[in-house]
């Protein structure tokens, strides 16, 4: 949904809300399953039980195709390619073991040149760009054609979904990102239903000992069959179903994305929802994809891009090696991400087999997603606060952290001076977020340091789940 859009779409009535978001879900539901989608899901299964030398000789067919169309209508890899002195006729012999002589694509490059020189001048109609989630930083914008966004969801179909025994065709319980609910306090029911893709979207906002009971209804009415979306905010409310005493409606299967997958997250979904939880990897880049299979080890997806897994000096992994995420995505040729460097980690396997016999490569966790939980008021939990800065151009960084329940930090780090009206902004989404409650210090800083791992943190919190007890 478009700003412009949300603007009316907040006054509207909840039925009207729900007639709105159902014809949005009609539009992306066409957008992502019609076209070529039947057509690349049965590629992409025909493809399943490719042996390593299939999949080698497949992504090299896709690898050599895409740096040629880089080389002659990308403008930054045209340059790129230039200087290190590769023709045409020489990526026509490419070979994969060749990959690590091309630099990492910076996020910061990506961030900078993401709507212009990495966008291809030979591109199909109807392109659309869309914002990254912006969980290490502030958000990107990845251009989607119709065609790749099809054959990218034939693939997620073919092993995210049927590896869980689901489809999208089954009725789902989804919590992301989105502001369905503007009122950071807001009033019941806290989800709203697309009827075209049978989901109810649940607000990730609004999840606390008090309104759970809500959440459970919107399960029960609309009968959700599996719940998808922020590891975190699914924990939150099923740990909180669970210390309320209530019953959740049994699910197939709990599907967590965007954030660590803990094994106490695993044990509350069983216990609430009596089925299992599948982990899995991925970006709105759409340059990787990692699943857990029906066996419970999580494999790379070859067919979505070639991931590469290095060390701080950027020399490959060894099995039992923690390392970056290195991705160069073999769907995207409109703006292709070659070697791009995600800022996540993953734990290769020193166990490469798997009881699923799928030729994919093995990872044992994947590390470094875990983002603080802020905590507010009332006791709602949540994740997930780059919507505060997103279209803020002059942002180039920012992170969020709470002191106490009501003191909140914002370091940001700009590219030039920002607006008194973008302050302002801020401010008031942060309110919308988490009530006026609360105090607001920004400072704008040179830079913000990292992790010990190197990682940035976008939310930091410095308040323990016991202390909201007290209040």
């Amino acid at each position: 949904m478009t700003k412009k859009f949300l603007k009316y779409y907040y006054k509207f009535p909840i039925l009207f809300q729900n007639i709105a978001i159902s014809i949005f879900g009609y539009i992306w539901n066409k957008r992502r399953y019609g076209g070529v989608f039947q057509q690349e899901y049965i590629n992409a299964k025909e493809r399943e039980y490719f042996s390593f030398k299939q999949w080698d000789d497949y992504q090299l067919g896709l690898l050599r195709k895409l740096l040629i169309h880089s080389l002659n209508t990308v403008p930054y890899y045209r340059n790129l390619f230039q200087k290190l002195g590769y023709t045409e006729e020489m990526l026509q012999h490419f070979e994969l073991a060749q990959i690590k002589s091309l630099p990492f694509l910076e996020k910061d490059t990506f961030r900078q040149l993401g709507e212009t020189d990495l966008v291809s001048e030979k591109r199909e109609p109807k392109g659309a760009f869309f914002s990254s989630s912006g969980s290490t930083g502030t958000p990107v914008k990845i251009l989607y054609s119709h065609r790749m966004h099809q054959a990218y969801f034939s693939i997620f179909e073919a092993r995210i979904y049927n590896w869980t025994n689901i489809t999208h065709k089954d009725s789902r319980g989804m919590i992301g990102g989105r502001r369905i609910i503007q009122d950071g306090l807001g009033s019941p029911p806290y989800y709203r239903y697309n009827i075209f893709e049978k989901q109810v979207y649940f607000s990730a906002y609004h999840i606390s000992p008090s309104t759970v009971h809500d959440y459970i209804k919107g399960m029960q009415k609309y009968k959700s069959s599996f719940m998808t979306g922020y590891a975190s905010s699914n924990y939150f409310l099923a740990r909180f179903i669970e210390e309320q005493g209530l019953v959740a409606p049994k699910m197939k299967a709990v599907l967590s994305s965007s954030e660590k997958l803990t094994q106490e997250m695993r044990d509350t979904f069983k216990r609430v929802y009596g089925c299992k939880t599948h982990d899995s990897y991925n970006g709105v880049e759409c340059c990787n994809l990692i699943s857990e299979c029906e066996h419970g080890k999580l494999h790379i997806v070859p067919d979505v891009g070639i991931v590469e897994i290095v060390d701080e000096n950027g020399n490959e992994c060894k099995p039992g090696e923690i390392g970056e995420i290195i991705s160069t995505g073999l769907l995207n040729f409109d703006q292709p991400l070659i070697r791009y460097r995600m800022g996540d980690l993953v734990k290769l396997s020193l166990n490469q087999t798997c009881e699923c016999n799928r030729s994919m490569y093995i990872v044992d966790e994947i590390v470094g997603r875990v983002e603080d939980t802020i905590i507010g008021v009332d006791g709602r939990e949540m994740v997930r606060f780059h919507g505060i800065f997103i279209d803020i151009h002059e942002i180039k960084q920012a992170q969020v952290i709470q002191n106490s329940i009501h003191d909140f930090q914002l370091n940001i780090v700009v590219t030039k001076p920002l607006t008194v009206e973008d302050i302002e902004s801020i401010k008031n989404r942060m309110y919308s977020q988490l009530t006026k409650d609360i105090t607001i210090e920004i400072k704008f800083v040179d830079h913000i340091e990292l992790t010990s791992n190197g990682k940035f943190k976008a939310v930091i919190s410095n308040v323990k789940r016991a202390s909201i007890q007290k209040i």
